[in-house]
């Protein structure tokens, strides 16, 4: 195997889900705040800033996440073919590139104002420390999701300078977004995850897994209905949140085999539509492109 092929296998930039669901956060702040009378200019750069955040952070994290989880890796069908786990590169190599990508994301962050640098830093040791809660709590998913959704308030302060009630809102329910779709990705590794000992909401909830999930999307669906109202949108806006709720109830939940690792990886990909059709939703309406 070439090292270049190692390198794209170590960060997972292959599978562009992860620093997706990493992006959408930051988009769905920023355009909320957003002032697009001032038109787009600023607002494609700060885009692009923000995309480019992602993967670096991401392709870091991952990194980290190997590292740390490295043992783990090795008893799990799904992730034993690893770099690190496969001793395809060692720990000391795989943490010179994962320096060299967090030097390369601090870049990108100084294109911002200071409050967002201080955030994003302040930030950083949860980035990193998310690997070690699964051996301690069965809520992983939950620290994943106040980590993975932070780029959220970063987008907002990037714009504004100040935090306000929407966006912490906007935040909260993000949160159970990422509750949800990684509770169902858990359940392609719940087996093997329960053989060695490490602990997650699959696990906890495997006996009442829809209702769980359905409940996490539910909070984050009355959030965007909440976004709607404190940011005085229009009622197209609501009509345009059926999308999402299909997305979420009935193709997500109601059609997801649990104990099929297939479906359980499809419905968790499909959250990157999710997070573009939210996307789209907030641009058009902050646009007013069908008033």
């Amino acid at each position: 195997m070439t090292h270049i092929s190692i390198f794209f296998e170590l960060t997972r930039l292959k599978k562009p889900i992860g620093y997706m669901l990493l992006f959408w956060p930051c988009a769905w702040g920023l355009t909320i705040a957003y002032d697009f009378q001032n038109g787009f200019e600023n607002y494609i750069l700060y885009i692009f800033l923000f995309f480019s955040g992602a993967v670096l952070m991401r392709s870091a994290g991952c990194i980290v996440n190997d590292i740390i989880d490295k043992n783990y890796d090795q008893k799990v069908e799904r992730t034993k073919n690893r770099p690190l786990a496969s001793n395809k590169i060692s720990v000391r190599s795989a943490l010179v590139i994962a320096l060299i990508l967090c030097l390369l994301a601090l870049l990108v962050l100084i294109n911002f104002n200071n409050l967002t640098i201080i955030l994003a830093l302040c930030s950083m040791p949860f980035a990193f420390t998310y690997p070690l809660m699964k051996r301690f709590t069965y809520w992983p998913q939950l620290f994943l999701g106040l980590t993975f959704n932070y780029g959220l308030l970063l987008g907002w302060v990037s714009i504004k300078e100040s935090i306000s009630l929407a966006p912490l809102i906007f935040y909260f329910g993000a949160i159970f977004w990422t509750l949800g779709y990684d509770t169902i990705y858990g359940y392609q590794d719940i087996k093997d995850d329960e053989i060695i000992g490490v602990k997650s909401t699959s696990i906890k909830f495997k006996n009442s897994p829809k209702t769980f999930i359905g409940s996490s999307y539910f909070l984050f669906f009355v959030c965007l209905i909440l976004i709607g109202y404190f940011m005085k949108f229009n009622n197209l806006y609501y009509l345009f949140l059926l999308i999402p709720f299909f997305h979420l109830f009935l193709y997500q939940i109601k059609n997801w085999e649990v104990n099929n690792s297939n479906s359980c990886h499809k419905k968790f990909k499909s959250n990157n539509t999710l997070g573009l059709i939210v996307f789209l939703i907030i641009l058009i309406e902050k646009n007013n492109f069908f008033i």
